[in-house]
């Protein structure tokens, strides 16, 4: 079937509305109509060149939709249910039987090379294949192919645009700090980077009961709004150039608990400088090729510390974004204040906007 798509056609390069021909859904796929699309960092990553696919791509992994059709094998959703899309996982190796799909042993073949693991293609143009399958979807189209391992069915009362970013962002912020770092209530947490993914963060620790929760941010209305969220402390770099000594004058033993957002060398080397003893920095945001583990291992040694790497929040999206669709519908978790959303044709208008510092989590919307 021809659908529209957006399509990376160069590193770098602006997405370009087209034209594209998806493949009708096999025995094990589900055909989503796209009604809400999140815009998340990672996709801009791939669109840069970073991921082992080639170009032209379609790429896009918060879709939010209703199914169309599904394949003879699908037993999960039918056709007229709302659904989410998240990260797909193979749902038999032990990472996966351990309730630990974000880890499955089929991760990068089942969501970052462009294809299905058979090396087909669901998207075409004429007789050129165009790269598919981005975390298991594609959905910066107005359609696209999913699965049942990353397919969530959707309660009534939550809209596809509040949805879409549980796929991802939310559950990777919510969950790097409820469930990856289990942050227990009473605990301090550092946060850096007041995106999306970071704000998440924010709202999983008000949710955990953390006793001090840190934010560093450049814009001056997202730390407003992380403030909003539940920080208690909130710091601009730029009038505090040192990190580290930026926290410990607010805590002078450090933080329990460090989350990370940027990928950048330099603040993860500051942060193993805020880190109390036996101090936990989770990462979650992409640093450069070849980037080393931050800190000095003297030091992580003596006081016990720990660097580790989360993906998706160490979630079960079947388990746990669930229990975050209850957390909002609660008010615990007001996904809300951070979106802002663009029909689906200004895409391009809509990243610069984030870019730029004017909207915290972009949602493209479809017809």
């Amino acid at each position: 079937m021809q659908v529209t798509a957006a399509v990376a056609r160069a590193p770098g390069a602006d997405f370009t509305l087209e034209t594209v021909e998806l493949d009708e859904p096999r025995a094990d796929e589900i055909l989503v109509r796209i009604a809400a699309v999140g815009v998340c960092h990672t996709d801009l990553v791939a669109r840069e060149g970073a991921m082992p696919f080639s170009m032209p791509a379609v790429l896009g992994h918060e879709g939010a939709g209703v199914v169309e059709r599904v394949g003879s094998a699908v037993t999960k959703v039918a056709a007229g249910d709302r659904v989410a899309l998240t990260f797909r996982s193979c749902g038999q190796c032990d990472r996966c039987a351990s309730g630990d799909p974000a880890y499955c042993y089929a991760m990068p073949a089942l969501n970052y090379i462009g294809m299905r693991p058979d090396g087909t293609k669901a998207l075409k143009q004429g007789e050129d294949a165009v790269s598919s399958n981005f975390f298991g979807q594609s959905s910066f189209a107005t359609y696209a192919l999913a699965y049942e391992r990353n397919v969530i069915r959707l309660p009534d009362d939550i809209p596809f645009e509040i949805a879409a970013p549980f796929g991802c962002g939310v559950q990777t912020g919510a969950g790097g700090v409820m469930l990856a770092l289990a942050c227990p209530a009473g605990s301090t947490l550092l946060i850096t980077g007041g995106g999306a993914v970071g704000l998440s963060a924010v709202m999983g620790a008000a949710i955990q009961s953390c006793g001090a929760i840190i934010v560093v941010e450049p814009h001056a209305a997202r730390r407003a709004l992380a403030t909003e969220l539940g920080a208690t402390h909130v710091i601009d770099p730029a009038a505090s150039p040192d990190l580290a000594a930026a926290v410990r004058a607010i805590l002078p033993q450090g933080v329990d608990y460090a989350f990370d957002t940027t990928g950048r060398p330099d603040t993860l080397t500051a942060i193993m400088g805020a880190l109390a003893p036996k101090g936990v920095l989770g990462i979650v945001g992409i640093p450069p090729a070849g980037t080393p583990l931050p800190g000095d291992l003297g030091t992580v040694l003596t006081f016990g510390q720990t660097v580790r790497g989360i993906i998706e929040g160490d979630s079960d999206p079947d388990v746990y974004l669930p229990e975050l669709i209850g957390h909002w519908r609660a008010g615990r978790l007001p996904v809300d204040k951070l979106v802002q959303t663009f029909p689906f044709d200004q895409i391009n208008a809509a990243i610069a906007a984030q870019h730029h510092g004017d909207c915290v989590k972009v949602v493209l919307t479809l017809p």
